[in-house]
């Protein structure tokens, strides 16, 4: 659930500061208070459009943040956890910056995404149905994935094993396309592929080969160099002639005569002892490297003709053997997939007409699924719609077969409406009043508050248009929908507000010339004296907080139903 927002220097808001709750939540207030500029604010929030025309006037940015506690099973956290973000204490922190020059910023957990990725993950949390939001039901294309969203974990198993086929099949078309195009730069491209992958493999490289084998060349091209510079050492140290380390030998004997008379003799001593003895290791060292040095010309000979044919290959495939190897490991899966080795066949023809009859068969069993679900969901809609009073209401969810396969199936899916008796079955978007569709897609919401799984569903005036008995309907479904998951509700509807667990009220101000918009939580005396605001309009009046009241004790009397 959305447990905090702080929103600053938003259209008309300075800066506000709310905590919601669990449960159903109302924000009601006069037209043009800033309503539905908070939830706007929700929806920047978890990936929305937003522009720099929305910073409060004389601001430099704004600034939304909030922060979600979700439970264990929410889908969020595996989104979180594919994107490398902490959760671990449990809470979501998400925080956007919208600022003048059009720039965004967004973070989750202290982490800066792009706004696509913040959509990603915030359309598991939240899902806000605008006033025009069932404006989805007039967009035929939808309607097979509400059925699909009722169907139960049978369809989404082999559905998510269809659609992982049908990217295949897709990839293995496109290739496929794409050899058609230009059979001969096709097979020319092969062909070189095959050349280049022979010609590196010939050579067996090895990571830093050619590094190995400069310091290599350099030893055996320098061997007279550094054999008469060991020589020369060698005897300037210990030779018969000029060596030193006799002459450091005397001199140290005859500082130990002497070095018991004064500490500074002894030191001196203590320093020669140091030179001699490191003197002898050196001349020891020298002498062993002398022993060892020989001259290997058919071996650096090798080593030429080696580096000769790294040099050859790093002119045509990289500027070194690491990259070489890369451009090797790059052009065989190159290879892999224009010789259609991703499904272990040779030819390409063969594998998509095997994965096509596959996808055909899984097809057909989606649909037998599909129709199967519809009929249970005209049954559940029926059900919700005879409590939102169009009991004489028809719902049919019609299925047929599409020419050709996509990423859902070979299925079209529409929902066709009679909404009176005596008239035809129309198609939903063709047949349905405004109030209808309000009411059509709360039955869905209310069936599908629990399956979504988002933490937070927000409702802004979605009763609009509607009233009386009806009215009263529309705001027990709301309530239901919030005993499965929490719901921020904007209405200007008593009857709706009356069934609310918490209200806050907005309200505009000016201050110093300034509008800014204000929300307080009201108490249980403050909600009676708003909800009579909401029946009569101006004037408040004994009668309208008596009527206020009682609408309320009804609205407590409904819940304890619902509940149960």
């Amino acid at each position: 659930m959305l447990l905090e927002l702080s929103i600053t220097d938003f259209a008309i808001i300075e800066h506000l500061d709310i905590e919601f709750q669990s449960g159903m939540t109302v924000l009601t207030g006069e037209t043009g208070a800033g309503k539905s500029i908070i939830i706007d604010a929700v929806g920047l929030l978890v990936g929305g459009r937003g522009s720099h025309d929305l910073i409060r006037t004389g601001a430099k940015k704004s600034v939304i943040q909030g922060n979600f506690i979700l439970h264990d099973d929410n889908p969020t956290y595996s989104v979180l956890d594919k994107l490398g973000i902490d959760h671990s204490d449990g809470n979501v922190i998400i925080e956007r910056e919208i600022f003048a020059n059009g720039r965004n910023s967004c973070r989750v957990n202290g982490i800066m995404i792009n706004i696509a990725t913040l959509k990603r993950i915030g359309e598991t949390m939240v899902d806000i149905q605008g006033q025009n939001e069932h404006q989805e039901l007039m967009r035929p294309e939808k309607h097979i994935q509400l059925l699909d969203d009722f169907a139960d974990d049978q369809l989404r198993a082999i559905m998510a094993k269809y659609q992982q086929e049908y990217d295949e099949f897709v990839k293995l078309r496109d290739l496929n396309e794409k050899k058609h195009e230009n059979e001969k730069e096709w097979a020319q491209r092969v062909d070189m592929l095959k050349f280049q992958i022979k010609e590196i493999e010939a050579a067996d490289l090895h990571e830093n080969e050619d590094t190995d084998l400069v310091s290599e060349r350099d030893h055996l091209t320098n061997f007279q160099r550094i054999h008469d510079s060991l020589v020369n050492s060698y005897e300037g140290i210990n030779g018969e002639q000029t060596g030193s380390l006799d002459s450091i030998g005397s001199a140290m004997s005859a500082m130990q005569d002497i070095e018991d008379l004064d500490p500074q003799y002894k030191q001196i001593s203590d320093d020669l002892s140091g030179a001699f003895f490191t003197l002898q290791d050196v001349a020891s060292q020298i002498s062993d490297q002398l022993s060892n040095l020989e001259f290997d010309q058919d071996r650096l000979d090798q080593v030429e003709q080696r580096l000769n044919t790294i040099y050859q290959l790093k002119h045509k495939y990289g500027d070194s053997v690491s990259q070489i190897l890369d451009y090797l490991r790059k052009i065989k899966g190159e290879l892999n997939e224009m010789s259609g080795n991703t499904a272990a066949h040779d030819d390409l023809e063969a594998q998509l007409t095997e994965i096509k009859l596959s996808l055909v068969e899984h097809a057909k069993k989606i649909s037998q699924i599909r129709r199967k679900v519809s009929k249970k969901l005209e049954k559940a809609v029926h059900k919700q719609l005879a409590d939102l009073y169009m009991d004489k209401a028809i719902f049919e969810v019609r299925i047929r077969q599409n020419t050709s396969l996509n990423r859902l199936g070979a299925d079209h899916v529409e929902f066709y409406i009679q909404t009176n008796p005596g008239e035809k079955m129309l198609p939903l978007v063709k047949s349905a009043s405004g109030g209808e569709l309000s009411r059509i897609m709360l039955a869905l919401k209310t069936m599908f508050a629990k399956a979504a799984g988002v933490t937070s569903i927000i409702f802004d005036e979605v009763d609009t248009g509607v009233s009386g008995r009806v009215a009263q309907a529309i705001g027990n479904k709301i309530y239901t929908i919030s005993t499965k998951s929490q719901v921020l509700c904007i209405t200007h509807l008593p009857q709706v507000a009356a069934m609310s667990d918490h209200h806050y009220f907005i309200e505009k101000k000016v201050h110093d010339d300034r509008t800014t918009t204000t929300i307080t939580e009201l108490t249980a005396a403050q909600s009676v004296s708003e909800i009579s605001r909401m029946l009569s309009g101006t004037a408040i009046t004994k009668l309208t907080k008596e009527h206020a009241g009682e609408l309320l004790r009804l609205a407590d009397e409904e819940k304890k139903k619902i509940s149960v």
